[in-house]
C-alpha cells in the first residue's frame, strides 16, 4: 500500500472507489445544507450523518480498514434511506413520489450507487 506521509493511500483506488467517495460526498453535502436549513435537533441528525459520510470517505482515502468501512457504510446507507423514507411519507405529511424533491431525489440517488459500489467492493475482498 502505497501512502503518503498524510497517511494518504490514493494510489490504490480504482474507478470505482471514486464513484462511492462521489456519492458519499454529494450524499454528505445534501445532509449538510439540509443540516442549515432545518436546524434544531432534526438539523443535528442531518450534521451526524454528514460526518458519518465524512468519516467513511476519510478512512477510505487513508486506506484505513476499508472492508470494514465498505461493510458498515452499506447498513449506515440503506438506514438514511429507510429513516428518510419514514420520517417524510409514513409519519410525515409528504406524499411519495410526488414530493421527493430535489434534495430528496439527489440524495437517493448517490445512496443507491453508494450501497451498490460498496456492496461491489465488499465482494471484490472477500
Amino acid at each position: 500500500m502505497a501512502r503518503s506521509d498524510a497517511g494518504v493511500d490514493v494510489e490504490s483506488l480504482t474507478p470505482l472507489h471514486w464513484i462511492g467517495i462521489l456519492a458519499a460526498t454529494v450524499s454528505g453535502i445534501v445532509h449538510a445544507v439540509l443540516g442549515v436549513q432545518v436546524g434544531g435537533a432534526l438539523g443535528i441528525s442531518f450534521f451526524v450523518a454528514t460526518l458519518g459520510f465524512g468519516a467513511g470517505v476519510t478512512a477510505i482515502i487513508a486506506g484505513y480498514r476499508r472492508r470494514l468501512t465498505y461493510a458498515l457504510g452499506i447498513p449506515f446507507t440503506a438506514g438514511q434511506i429507510v429513516l428518510w423514507y419514514v420520517i417524510n411519507f409514513v409519519a410525515g405529511t409528504y406524499s411519495f413520489p410526488a414530493d421527493i424533491g430535489i434534495y430528496g431525489a439527489v440524495d437517493k440517488v448517490a445512496q443507491i450507487l453508494l450501497i451498490g459500489v460498496l456492496a461491489v467492493l465488499l465482494s471484490r475482498e472477500s
